[in-house]
């Protein structure tokens, strides 16, 4: 190739000795994740949790102050006392829960549990659970609390995979008996006894 020949193409047109790269168009910055934006759901999300725990505890307050006390009750413990502690809990609890948010307190992400996603729902555990809870709806008043609440916690623990009969026979036979006698003797309420009347 003849001199005037190399002086037509353009310097750095070719990959030989001074060429320089063309110029490279811009490229835009990446998306900058602003880390306040999640943080800032999340205190949103914590404080809806503390509002609607506010919610509850306060309903359950003005609706306890409206249950009449029964004149089978006994003691200073009547029909409205657990009513109210259960919703002067929920009011300190939330009132808690918003002062630690606004400190800077946030939930732990949950690290995974024991479980896998991949299966679908155990339908058989909660069929059995549910025939528990069917079962002591309809015995109840036929057979009392003491009877049909030990047949709804036999059928809870055979559920969730228990297979001691006889412990669990005797312990869900001595919860039953034990609330009945909770209710009856501690907050004056009644509930029936069924086959053991006479009896307890």
């Amino acid at each position: 190739m003849s001199a005037g020949q190399d002086a037509a193409v353009p310097s750095g047109a070719t990959g030989g000795p001074g060429a320089t790269a063309p110029p490279v168009p811009p490229v835009a910055p990446d998306r900058v994740v602003d880390p306040t934006r999640d943080a800032g759901r999340k205190n949103y999300s914590e404080y809806g949790v503390a509002a609607l725990l506010l919610a509850l505890g306060i309903w359950a307050i003005l609706d306890a102050m409206s249950i009449d006390d029964l004149a089978s009750s006994r003691g200073p413990v009547g029909a409205k006392t657990v009513p109210m502690l259960v919703g002067a809990l929920l009011v300190v609890t939330a009132v808690l829960l918003a002062n630690d948010v606004a400190r800077g307190g946030h939930g732990e992400q949950e690290g995974g549990e024991d479980v896998d996603l991949s299966h679908g729902s155990d339908w058989r555990t909660i069929g059995m659970l549910a025939g528990a809870f069917v079962a002591n709806a309809l015995l109840i008043e036929r057979i009392g609390w003491p009877l049909s609440g030990a047949i709804l916690f036999f059928g809870t623990t055979y559920a969730l995979g228990s297979r001691h009969y006889i412990r669990n026979a005797i312990i869900s036979l001595l919860m039953s008996v034990g609330s009945w006698y909770l209710f009856y003797a501690g907050l004056g309420i009644k509930l029936p006894v069924g086959l053991l009347k006479g009896i307890l």
